[in-house]
């Protein structure tokens, strides 16, 4: 008996490949294509108006598209769709695909602050909304740990035409933010406008202002000068599920509320970010002791021998520096650490187990859970590529 030859699905891709993020969710999309299509991509270069007539002659299965290009002659279609979150007064109709705004400001918040940094700045794009959630959380977060944000906001009466017209506007407003600064720019892209604008002005990074982007794009943190600090994220993983969440749909399967989060892994330090602006001496050589250090069994008393005070004036210190204890630090340090090779890399977790000195991988996974709250290789399945 010969087997009737399967449908191969149509897919259609409405998002823009100029960013870091449109290439990864799409990088995912095609990774599920290959375990479980092969699918067909249809992938339109012009407006979505444009690509309307298209699509009715094309046939399309489904559809993943950014949400700013919903339109009801899409909706008319009713052809099964997914929407890449920007603005969430869009259509409610439709699964979406989000970024989670809070965590990855609070990464990127915790981030400079353990760097010692007490004055803090954002930088983003007005009007935008997941660039306000992003200053939103920044601010609150930075607050919840006694520190007030700076914010840039475009000139009101003036139009701003591009970045060579609104970087004057930048350099003024850096020039009133006081030094050293901790700065998180809304994404990477905005990150670069801030290190040009620096080196306009002839501040130092990081040792002046020091930056960190969003969306770990190689291609914009590695051109800049000095290169970019940026919060990664689990886009590919994203457009992995968003592809599966789709072919679920194609085949009728009742789905309701479907929301795919997409959210930061780590920070991937630069340049931009790579400085202690630690006052006191004793707190900067102990932290610098710990990073040195992080992948060895080390106690508080070995980081207190390496200063020249004391444990007691030493864990006041920390408190009052960076808001943790010297044990904290530690384990922060090191969680980190294993957090970055289990997502960077493919190590066995017994090797990794091994290299940070525990005893097995029970100690090393009810360590990593403590921190995380989530177990070593569900935090892989989480984070890493498919």
């Amino acid at each position: 008996m010969i087997k009737k030859k399967r449908h191969m699905k149509r897919i259609v891709l409405l998002i823009e490949t100029s960013r870091e993020f449109g290439r990864q969710l799409i990088i995912g999309v095609a990774r599920y294509s290959r375990f479980h299509g092969p699918w067909s991509f249809y992938k339109e270069q012009m407006g979505l108006k444009s690509s309307i007539p298209h699509l009715t002659s094309w046939c399309p299965d489904g559809i993943i598209m950014r949400d700013s290009l919903i339109k009801n002659e899409l909706i008319d279609l009713r052809i099964p769709t997914i929407l890449v979150q920007h603005d969430s007064s869009y259509s409610k109709d439709f699964p979406v695909i989000i970024t989670d705004s809070h965590s990855i400001a609070k990464m990127a918040s915790e981030h400079l602050i353990e760097r010692g940094f007490k004055n803090f700045a954002f930088c983003g794009f007005d009007n935008y909304e997941w660039s306000d959630n992003r200053k939103h959380y920044f601010c609150q977060h930075n607050a919840e740990s006694g520190f007030k944000t700076h914010v840039y906001s475009s000139p009101r009466k003036k139009k701003i035409i591009d970045w060579e017209d609104e970087q004057k506007h930048v350099c003024n407003w850096l020039k009133t933010v006081p030094k050293p600064v901790g700065l998180l720019a809304c994404n990477d892209d905005r990150g670069q406008h801030i290190l040009e604008v620096c080196k306009r002005l002839g501040f130092k990074v990081p040792e002046d202002v020091a930056v960190i982007g969003v969306d770990n794009d190689p291609m914009i943190c590695d051109i800049g000068d000095p290169p970019l600090t940026s919060v990664a994220m689990n886009v590919e993983s994203a457009g992995y599920e968003a592809a599966k969440l789709l072919d679920k749909m194609i085949d009728h399967q009742k789905i309701e509320g479907q929301q795919i989060n997409v959210s930061p892994t780590h920070i991937v330090q630069r340049q931009s970010t790579d400085l202690l602006a630690v006052d006191d001496p004793e707190v900067s050589a102990a932290i610098r002791f710990i990073r040195e250090n992080a992948k060895n069994k080390i106690l508080v008393n070995d980081i207190v021998k390496i200063t020249r005070i004391g444990r007691r004036s030493l864990e006041k210190r920390f408190k009052e520096t960076i808001h943790r204890s010297i044990y904290d630090e530690i384990r922060q340090v090191r969680v980190e650490l294993i957090s970055k090779l289990l997502i960077e890399t493919d190590l066995p977790v017994s090797h990794i187990s091994s290299l940070f000195n525990f005893t097995d991988i029970e100690h090393i996974s009810r360590y990593f859970r403590k921190e995380k709250g989530i177990g070593l290789r569900e935090f892989r399945k989480l984070h890493q590529p498919r």
